[in-house]
């Protein structure tokens, strides 16, 4: 009986063996291990079996078009250029590419500038020459399709109904801004009405980084057809580096603080942005009053110690206005420092702007909150160059929305930004 068995045992491997192919190295558990592999292909096991058929790669997605430009992105137009000064340009590089005379007789030029000079410093060369009525870059004009705000800038806008459109009403007013160095080439920068001013330090100290600045002035003056664009475009932005570096610590001292003000009030600014905080000085604060009594207008960050840190100064000054950063909730920055010298709140979390070298990401702090209220006091002195300090900071007061506690308060001021419309023809961006 048992050789019997035995018998039938080795006829049916024997079957098995028959029935599969000749050069295949799979046995019964191999393939119940791939059988259990096809079932379980969601499984997040640590450690899965092989696949015997490789899975197909995924589709690669398509990037998003980039934004049409603006304008030309070497040409500069220029209105009244007589011969001499066109033979001048000619010999410093630029190439007239079509000239004609209008009806009033001043010539139209289309210039292409030097391959190695920007494109805001070839505008501004052709516009000190003394025959020149206007130089201006070559804008492309297209169908007025309306169109939502996109991308990563709105949803700040938006939550504090940024105008869409700001420069249609009046002569835009001269920014000034103490900061860190910053990149002038940045694409978001490169054809801003921009001037920068870096204080004399006879090479005893190292130079401020780029970041700080870059990010700030891309806030203001942005391209608009940037992946950062500005909120004032139109405006000058005058930039001071006050700022330099001892080891990781990156400074601007009183003295250099004093002298950045200075210079910018010999500039005929009407507003200085002010993204910096520090302890009180006296010097300081003298200087900070001779502007006001000048008429002009300063934004400060309140600065990120916490909310238990004593009052950071410029902002802590009875006549500068101090801003403090919210999120798109409306919720205060958890490091914003509080006091009753606040006066408003702005967007200042992940807030979108130009990363130093090239592109752009968020960024976070009371410094990127003041730019949002130096832009909308902007376009008030747009319209009523007039203004005083004084008034502009009321009308900033009365427009703000009330957030916290009913009433002005220590963490939020008088309330989030509101821009005060200064002309009937601008629109909500949304």
């Amino acid at each position: 009986m048992i050789r019997f068995l035995l018998a039938a045992m080795a006829l049916i491997a024997m079957a098995l063996a028959d029935m599969a192919p000749q050069n295949s190295s799979l046995s019964l558990v191999s393939m119940a291990w791939a059988d259990d592999d096809d079932d379980d292909d969601d499984d997040d096991d640590d450690v899965a079996p092989p696949r015997l058929v490789p899975r197909r790669p995924a589709p690669a997605r398509a990037r998003p078009a980039p934004p049409p430009p603006l304008y030309a992105p070497d040409e500069v137009i220029a209105r009244g250029l007589s011969r001499a000064d066109r033979d001048e340009l000619r010999a410093q590089g630029f190439r007239e590419l079509r000239s004609r005379n209008l009806a009033n007789g001043e010539s139209l030029v289309r210039l292409r500038k030097p391959a190695r000079m920007g494109l805001g410093p070839a505008r501004d060369l052709v516009g000190q020459k003394p025959s020149a009525v206007l130089a201006e870059l070559n804008h492309y004009y297209r169908p007025a399709n309306a169109e939502a705000c996109e991308g990563a800038a709105c949803p700040m806008r938006q939550m504090i109904d940024w105008p869409a459109n700001t420069s249609g009403c009046g002569t835009p007013p001269r920014i000034g801004m103490v900061d860190t160095g910053l990149n002038a080439e940045h694409a978001a920068l490169s054809a801003a009405r921009l001037k920068l001013h870096r204080l004399d330090r006879d090479g005893r100290v190292a130079p401020s980084d780029k970041l700080h600045g870059t990010s700030v002035a891309a806030l203001l003056v942005g391209d608009p057809g940037s992946r950062t664009p500005g909120l004032v475009p139109q405006a000058t932005l005058i930039a001071v580096d006050a700022f330099h570096k001892a080891g990781n610590d990156e400074r601007a001292d009183a003295y250099a603080l004093i002298e950045a003000l200075d210079y910018l009030a010999k500039q005929d600014v009407s507003v200085i942005n002010l993204s910096l905080a520090g302890p009180y000085s006296k010097a300081v604060a003298e200087q900070v009053a001779r502007l006001n009594d000048q008429g002009i207008v300063m934004v400060a960050a309140a600065g990120n110690g916490g909310p238990a840190a004593k009052p950071a100064f410029p902002a802590a000054h009875s006549v500068v206005i101090a801003v403090t950063a919210v999120d798109r909730r409306g919720q205060v920055y958890r490091r914003a420092a509080r006091g009753t010298h606040i006066d408003l709140a702005a967007p200042g979390v992940e807030v979108w702007t130009a990363a130093s070298v090239r592109g752009a990401r968020t960024r976070t702090g009371t410094s990127y909150a003041a730019p949002f209220v130096t832009a909308a006091i902007a376009l008030m002195l747009q319209e009523n160059p007039d203004l005083t300090p004084g008034e502009v900071r009321a009308r900033l007061h009365r427009s703000a929305r009330d957030l916290g506690r009913a009433g002005h308060d220590e963490v939020f001021g008088h309330g989030l930004l509101l821009p005060v419309n200064p002309c009937a023809t601008l629109r909500p961006a949304h």
